[in-house]
Formats: C-alpha cells, sequence, structure tokens
C-alpha cells in the first residue's frame, strides 16, 4: 500500500509508504494519498489527521523516474498528473478536520509543499526543507504558490532559486515549522496535538479552520462580514 490509514481513536495516522524512494510522489502515490484525504474527511468518527512518512524522510518530492513519460508527446497525462498535484498540494487546508504533518528528514519538493500544507507542522531536527527542482531543470511551478505564501518574497527566491535547503532551526525561525523535537519525537508530538484537536466541537472547529483560511484572502470588510457570520452561526454548537 502507497498509504498506509492507521486510526488512533478519532485520529487517523496517513503514512507515506515508498521508504525505499524516500516516499517519493509518483502518480500512484499522488492519487492513493488525494484519496486518502477525502475519505478521512467523510468519515464522521475522524477528528484530526496526522500526516508522516515511512522510513527516513518525509517526502523527496516528485518521483523523477516518471517524468521519462511526462512530455510533451503525451500532453494528457500531463495534463492530468498537474490537476492531481495541483490538487494534492492544497487538499489538506480544504479539509473540514485539522492536520498536522509530522516530518523528519527530507521534506522537499513536492514534499515541502505537503509538509507546509498542512495546517501545522512538527518537525524533527533532522530536517532538509526546500526547493532543488531548478537543479534538475524543473521548475517548481506547483509548490510555489504554497511556499509565496508561508514566506517572505526574498527567502522564498533564494530557496527556489538556489535550492539551498532549510535545517529545522532555520524553518521554525522563519514560522514554516510550529515545532522541532528530537526525529524520534515527531510523530508522539504530532499526535499530541492531533488528539487536543479531537477533542474540540468537531462543528466548531471546522468553522473555525475554515474561516480561518477564508479571512487570509479576503480584504478587511468583507472578512469581518465573513466572521460575523460565523459567530452566529456559532450559537448552535454548545448544548
Amino acid at each position: 500500500m502507497t498509504v498506509i490509514a492507521e486510526d488512533h481513536g478519532p485520529v487517523r495516522v496517513l503514512t507515506l509508504n515508498r521508504p525505499d524512494k524516500l516516499n517519493a510522489l509518483n502518480t500512484a502515490l499522488t492519487r492513493a494519498l488525494s484519496d486518502a484525504f477525502t475519505a478521512a474527511d467523510a468519515d464522521r468518527d475522524v477528528r484530526a489527521l496526522v500526516l508522516t512518512g515511512a522510513g527516513r524522510g518525509f517526502c523527496a518530492g516528485a518521483d523523477l523516474g516518471e517524468f521519462a513519460d511526462l512530455t510533451p508527446g503525451h500532453a494528457d497525462a500531463v495534463l492530468e498528473r498537474a490537476a492531481l498535484t495541483a490538487k494534492l498540494q492544497v487538499q489538506a487546508r480544504q479539509l473540514r478536520i485539522p492536520v498536522v504533518s509530522a516530518v523528519r528528514g527530507a521534506a522537499v519538493g513536492g514534499g515541502a509543499g505537503l509538509a507546509i500544507g498542512a495546517d501545522m507542522v512538527v518537525a524533527g531536527t533532522d530536517l532538509k526543507f526546500g526547493y532543488p527542482e531548478l537543479k534538475h531543470s524543473i521548475v517548481p511551478a506547483l509548490v510555489m504558490t504554497g511556499l509565496v505564501q508561508h514566506l517572505g518574497r526574498k527567502l522564498a527566491f533564494e530557496l527556489v532559486s538556489t535550492g539551498r535547503l532549510l535545517t529545522a532551526a532555520e524553518a521554525f525561525e522563519h514560522g514554516l515549522v510550529n515545532r522541532v523535537v528530537a526525529p524520534e519525537e515527531v510523530l508522539p508530538a504530532a499526535l499530541e496535538i492531533a488528539e487536543h484537536w479531537a477533542k474540540v466541537e468537531p462543528r466548531a472547529i471546522a468553522a473555525a479552520k475554515d474561516l480561518f483560511y477564508r479571512v487570509a484572502d479576503l480584504p478587511t470588510g468583507a472578512a469581518m462580514r465573513a466572521g460575523q457570520d460565523v459567530n452566529a452561526l456559532m450559537r448552535g454548537f454548545r448544548a
């Protein structure tokens, strides 16, 4: 199985399971993870998600072994893969349930995008985070939006254009991760966060998450009106 789903009570742990490839995102893994996100969001017994990777790294980005077939001569395959990748890169924030990524080792390219696409990030001290695509004559096109939204432009452009990898301490300093712990403590720390979320009234945390991302993209007046709507809605959440 390319994605392993394991429930810890109301918390579901999704594990990218291609450890021999550093969990590189081929089409099968990309589709399986997207489907796993959808299934978790539809399961009312699941109240929080942890996303992690098997083995010594979180995710090494796109599987370059597939690129031989993703050429202009196979336009349909190129467009299908691009649409699937674009969907996955923003899917975690669109779920009703909160998601924390438990990241150790490599989180690069598409893997970096997946990591910071979660609502919170726990990183190991062994983190290597960045966007080395240009070194392979590839443009980090589908992860660019998430990177620019999370970082100041100067540092974001440095990462994209030079391929420099950030350490865990640097990622924490720049607000890309919430906590830095020893590698063996990454998953327990992420589970602790998810278990805290799982105790919250599910409609309340779903409304809070939805509003959080909506107001980030709205002018102040529209954001306040959206907040007023949720303020009225939340009156029905308490017994």
